[in-house]
């Protein structure tokens, strides 16, 4: 059975795209309200079952947070791609901000992930803050990732590198 955010349509976060701009514990700038350091958030949620969860070719949604976690799920499943070849917590890093210098893509744009997953944007305003949220959301969970990934003395972690291999939803990763 898939795992399921816990984020299920919490009242009085703010949306776009049809997407929760839910909270993150995050020094990071952007449009995502901030969280307590204590409490878990999205992108805790999203490392945490991301080994159950990329092992299901079907993710029945039950909340628009879902939405969130399958696109959070699918770009960790990107990032553990790119560190696949990196043999030391540095080289990883390099990737890592390499991977959070591209271009994000928003529903509607060639180059997103999941079209019709997100509701298309209702103005030039709403594409904005998605897109800024989705490049603050990617670049925390970027910097958690590489905690799990890599071990204290900078070696890879094969227990989570593995999982490069693997598709989510059946869709590849580049």
């Amino acid at each position: 059975m898939v795992y399921h955010s816990s984020f299920a349509d919490e009242g009085g976060v703010s949306k776009a795209c049809g997407c929760p701009l839910l909270p993150l514990k995050s020094h990071i700038k952007g449009p995502a309200p901030s969280s307590n350091q204590d409490r878990t958030d999205i992108v805790d949620e999203a490392i945490t079952f991301f080994r159950a969860n990329v092992f299901f070719r079907n993710f029945d949604i039950k909340s628009s947070a879902d939405k969130l976690l399958i696109y959070l799920t699918f770009y960790i499943n990107v990032a553990l791609k790119r560190l696949e070849g990196c043999r030391t917590l540095a080289e990883g890093t390099k990737a890592i901000i390499n991977l959070g210098l591209e271009n994000v893509p928003v529903p509607g744009e060639s180059g997103f992930p999941f079209p019709g997953l997100f509701v298309l944007p209702q103005s030039r305003q709403e594409a904005e803050l998605f897109r800024n949220y989705l490049k603050q959301i990617r670049e925390e969970t970027s910097g958690r990732l590489l905690s799990v990934a890599y071990r204290p003395n900078g070696t890879p972690n094969k227990w989570w590198l593995a999982f490069a291999k693997r598709k989510f939803v059946n869709v590849v990763a580049l």
